[in-house]
């Protein structure tokens, strides 16, 4: 049979098969562009995601650190500000006693009393100055042991919250205080021996 009229299958492949390879090549490669892509795209997403999870954590575990302290230190800061508020008026009271008997001894003199009042205004003035003596006594004690329970609070709050360096208002006021107690001291003496002096040059009846 003669075969030379009918069309050579491999010469129609050799025709159209680089021209079909080719496009089918180009459309492989432009679909592995756009399946690169969208991996770029979903690890880009997966980063996101993994920092807004890691933030959201952050959160979480810093609202429970703060809700916690913010919780007790509310009650701390409550409890100091009725205890300052007590110590204040305590201390205005130590002020105003020290201030009445410092103002009374300061006013007395002897060389002022007649031989006839010298007796009464010796025992009056004697007696002034021990009720003086009396009431810096026992406020000084309050003022030692409330200096020392303050630094022991401070020292518990300082282990709690870390703060080593600060002290509270109410410390340096009653540590001011306490320092100025031998000033003190020293007042009273030398009114003492100004008093016994005066007394002793004061002439007899």
């Amino acid at each position: 049979m003669d075969n030379r009229n009918d069309p050579d299958p491999y010469l129609e492949l050799q025709d159209s098969a680089p021209e079909d390879l080719g496009e089918e090549v180009q459309k492989t490669n432009t679909e592995l562009e756009k399946l690169r892509q969208q991996l770029e795209t979903i690890e880009k997403q997966k980063v996101r995601l993994e920092e807004l999870r890691r933030r959201q954590e952050e959160l979480e575990s810093g609202r429970s650190e703060m809700i916690d302290k913010l919780t007790r230190s509310l009650g701390t800061v409550q409890r100091e500000t009725e205890e300052t508020q007590r110590r204040l008026e305590q201390l205005n009271a130590i002020y105003n006693s020290f201030t009445q008997h410092l103002r009374y001894i300061e006013s007395i003199n002897p060389r002022l009393w007649g031989a006839n009042e010298l007796p009464k205004e010796l025992s009056k003035a004697i007696s002034a100055v021990e009720d003086a003596r009396s009431d810096y006594t026992k406020a000084q004690a309050k003022l030692v042991t409330e200096v020392a329970e303050e630094a022991a609070v401070s020292g518990a709050y300082e282990t709690d919250y870390g703060t080593t360096e600060d002290h509270g208002f109410t410390y340096w006021l009653k540590s001011g205080f306490a320092f100025t107690l031998p000033l003190l001291v020293l007042g009273v003496f030398a009114i003492l021996c100004w008093l016994w002096v005066a007394l002793s040059s004061a002439p007899r009846p």
